[in-house]
């Protein structure tokens, strides 16, 4: 019989004992950086809405609060806190514990908020973790028809002609249909006057009586009344027509500027959350955002489902704060 010389028997057990540690190594990276719900906390989630139920922002929580819960293994709670342009409910995630058991799910207003509220005792775009993006919403500019506008174009021809004259609507002051318009008023070179109203709803009741002329709605709230013949769609804020509305040019087909005022939802983590459990929430939220009820619940509310990796999703919210802190400055808007 041949025998294993001792070098070699060595050189075979160094090579064993080698093999094994890295294979341990590879077992212990990967726990590292592919988290399981074991490394949250056993306690609820909650999905902090800093708006009031049957928004846009609350159906995007309430759509993916119950798949969280059953891929994650816990509750998942809904809780909206309104108030103060969203600042409250932001707030309260801001100073939650960092563990991934408090998570924000908001809108582009968030970024608006840190220009409009300079005074506030956090910065709502340095003091949140970005997780992932999970949608983006269109706003269309809209008119009552008693004003004889046919376009966009048409709109901007008036508003030259008579400065002041046209009036336009929205939820209130620093709300993304406020700042488009201003925006829009912006790019297109004219003045509108604005009257800020308290919601969506009586904004939108004084337009289809007439007593506003225009506004920008998102899309789920003006479809019915474009397609009833109560409003007309002089226009889409994107770069691209909508699905939902296809015969409707963007502003820049209509020569009325290159206007995108698209608007993205995502959700963000308390400051100081730890990337691996960031990572983890990243995953299980975009592979929700895969099925085929979660795009069929958007889409019938003129949302387009789209995530993102938390290092995305951070560059897009601070170029957007850019953009939109550069026009509010501009234009001389404050929230007081």
């Amino acid at each position: 019989m041949k025998h294993t010389s001792l070098p070699a028997r060595r050189l075979a057990l160094h090579l064993g004992v080698l093999l094994a540690a890295t294979a341990a190594s590879a077992g212990l990276l990967a726990q590292t950086t592919t988290p399981t719900a074991a490394a949250l906390p056993q306690t609820p989630i909650r999905l902090v809405v800093p708006f009031t139920p049957g928004t846009g922002i609350d159906l995007i929580a309430r759509t993916i609060g119950p798949k969280l819960s059953e891929r994650l293994g816990r509750p998942v709670l809904v809780d909206n806190r309104a108030g103060a342009s969203g600042n409250i409910g932001t707030e309260a995630v801001v100073r939650a514990a960092p563990n991934g058991a408090t998570l924000l799910v908001t809108v582009n207003t968030l970024v608006m908020n840190a220009s409009l509220y300079p005074q506030l005792p956090f910065d709502p775009v340095k003091d949140l973790t970005p997780v992932s993006l999970t949608s983006w919403g269109q706003l269309i500019l809209v008119a009552n028809p008693k004003t004889g506008f046919k376009s966009a174009t048409e709109l901007v021809a008036a508003a030259r002609q008579s400065p002041g004259r046209i009036n336009y609507g929205s939820p209130g002051v620093g709300t993304p249909h406020h700042l488009s318009m201003e925006l829009f008023k912006a790019t297109a070179g004219v003045f509108v006057t604005h009257i800020p109203y308290r919601g969506t709803g009586p904004a939108v009741t004084d337009l289809l009586g007439g007593q506003i002329d225009t506004m920008f709605l998102p899309i789920h709230v003006a479809l019915p009344h474009v397609k009833a013949g109560k409003l007309l769609a002089l226009g889409i804020g994107s770069d691209k027509r909508h699905p939902l509305l296809p015969e409707v040019p963007t502003l820049a087909e209509a020569k009325a500027g290159n206007v995108n005022v698209d608007m993205w939802y995502g959700i963000f983590a308390p400051p100081g959350t730890a990337p691996e459990l960031v990572a983890l929430l990243n995953r299980e939220i975009k592979d929700i955002l895969l099925s085929d009820d979660v795009k069929k619940a958007f889409q019938t509310q003129g949302m387009d489902p789209s995530s993102s990796t938390p290092g995305e999703f951070k560059s897009l919210v601070e170029k957007d704060a850019k953009r939109w802190a550069q026009l509010i400055k501009a234009q001389g808007i404050s929230a007081d």
